[in-house]
């Protein structure tokens, strides 16, 4: 007999899904993305004051949602948007930023309660979630009945406003400063959607670092007004850069104002710039017709970059300096203590590989420059290190792949330990050959020299060996089938076995020594007797 089930969803499913960001404060941003989505051109996030019990309220001006769409696409778990919309959104055709259409639980992280008010052609509609509620009931969470009340409305009426109530009392109430430190580098500069906190619009001058500004005459354009902030960390590279801003409208990607082909500015240092270049005296013919990019061989153009590149790479590199200075005095003391410590002929290059390791890497996190510090000096302190990496920075570039699937293989020691017994077997050859071009080497020398290296024949004898039996074997054996008064042509042998009993025979001759029958024949009656 066949029987049929099928899924359960346990309610505890939305607390799971609200637990899935990291803040409070990430959670909002969820919420943002939703008005983004919903071709809002304003969203205004008002946060409580501490211990007021007040609700946060987030309230946009976006399209909204009729009684229908709140039932069919908004209560629809893990729906995305895109696959019945498409990627952009139908009013400004946005990107859209919600992907897994579970956003609708981020309040629930921050509050107990979130109440949705929906105003869109005509109809009002709300819908209030409990978090409490829905964890206490023993049925599965589509099964949950949901009160949604609906009323009509001016139709102009549009937009959707979240309310959270009774606030997570295990987490501190979001911070407005750090709430818009997050958004700020998706929303900062938008000129066609405003987030506000507190009353407090989003800016250029929310990403945490330091700002800068300045309002320069350049003539034929009048004042530009320079803004940008030097963030504390790495900004993403689609948001790295000054935007170009004419008459409210953006043009463009953000640019780096010539500073990125500049060897004296570091590249690193130019991902933390975000700012702004407002030029309203630009004029509309000296932008392409879908303000796409600027007309680059516009004057006014090249005189605002002329202006602003000494000043951007001035910020930067007086930043620059003084992280530089900070980040190489609280390594110093240590690298110096081990410095030191290190034999007097390698001091020298392993100071200049902490400068070259300073200036690569000082912008980078501390546990990541002392991690590479660390490394560099263990490579100077300890020779098997040292030869490694030596090899490392000799290497070609098509081989790095090769080299790192080995160092995930065997680690660093024992790969150190690879390349030693590689160079001394380099080594080994290059001496044999030596012998071998010699026409005074004699028979006794190439045999030490071929005995403990029969690697030399072939990988099938590396394991084979010689020892005093069969020393003595080769010998009797030569004593036998040679006439004693020719005691002095007896041939040098070298007789090995390995541990499955195979055996290898060699006759030494001198390298003057051309091969002959009668050699053949000879060594043929040795391995015949």
């Amino acid at each position: 007999m066949n029987d049929h089930t099928r899924f359960q969803v346990d309610p505890k499913l939305t607390t799971l899904l609200g637990e899935n960001y990291r803040s409070s404060e990430v959670a909002l941003k969820e919420l943002v993305d939703n008005a983004w989505d919903a071709d809002a051109e304003c969203v205004q996030i008002s946060l409580p004051d501490p211990m007021t019990g007040d609700p946060i309220v987030i309230k946009d001006d976006g399209c909204g949602m009729t009684s229908l769409q709140v039932n069919q696409e908004y209560l629809v778990i893990a729906k995305d948007r895109r696959s019945l919309k498409g990627d952009r959104t139908d009013r400004k055709f946005r990107q859209v930023k919600g992907r897994k259409g579970i956003g609708k639980f981020a309040g629930l992280m921050a509050a107990d309660t979130m109440e949705l008010q929906t105003w869109s052609t005509g109809e009002a509609t709300s819908i209030t979630l409990v978090r409490k509620d829905l964890q206490a009931t023993e049925q599965d969470l589509e099964s949950i009945p949901l009160a949604i009340q609906t009323a009509t409305c001016p139709s102009t009426d549009h937009g959707t406003t979240i309310t959270l109530r009774n606030l997570n009392q295990k987490f501190v109430v979001p911070s407005a400063e750090r709430l818009k430190e997050i958004p700020v580098l998706d929303y900062g500069r938008q000129p066609d959607f405003e987030v506000s906190v507190n009353g407090q619009t989003l800016d250029v001058g929310d990403v945490p670092g330091e700002e800068h500004s300045n309002i320069i005459s350049v003539e034929g354009v009048g004042n530009v007004n320079i803004r940008f902030t030097l963030s504390d960390n790495p900004i993403p590279s689609r948001h790295s850069g000054l935007v170009l801003r004419v008459c409210g409208k953006i043009v463009g990607k953000p640019y780096h104002f010539g500073l990125d082909s500049d060897e004296d500015v570091p590249a690193k240092f130019l991902k933390r710039v975000y700012g702004e270049v407002i030029a309203d005296g630009l004029s509309d013919d000296e932008v392409t017709a879908d303000w796409g990019a600027i007309i680059e061989n516009s004057k006014g153009y090249q005189d605002i970059v002329a202006c602003v590149k000494p000043f951007l790479k001035s910020a930067i590199q007086q930043k620059y300096k003084a992280d530089y200075t900070l980040a190489r005095a609280r390594l110093e003391k240590e690298t110096k203590r081990r410095l030191s410590a290190l034999p007097e002929h390698r001091r020298p290059f392993a100071e200049q590989a902490f400068e070259k390791v300073m200036l690569k890497f000082y912008a980078e996190s501390s546990d990541k420059i002392d991690t590479i510090l660390s490394v560099v000096m263990d490579a100077f302190e300890r020779t098997d290190y040292y030869d490694i990496l030596e090899q490392i920075d000799n290497i070609n570039d098509s081989d790095v792949a090769m080299l790192a699937d080995s160092l995930s293989e065997f680690g660093l020691v024992d790969m150190s330990i690879v390349g030693q017994q590689a160079k001394a077997r380099v080594k080994i050859l290059d001496e044999l050959d030596i012998l071998i071009q010699n026409d005074n080497t004699l028979e006794s020398v190439m045999h030490k020299s071929i005995e403990n290296n029969l690697w030399i024949l072939g990988l099938q004898y590396t394991l084979m060996y010689s020892n005093a039996t069969l020393r003595r074997i080769a010998q009797d054996c030569a004593d036998k089938s040679l006439d004693p008064a020719r005691a002095s042509k007896r041939p040098d042998l070298l007789l090995s076995e390995n541990g499955w009993g195979h055996r290898l025979l060699i006759e030494f001759k001198r390298p003057n020594h051309s091969i002959t029958r009668d050699d053949e024949a000879q060594a043929k009656n040795i391995v015949m007797t």
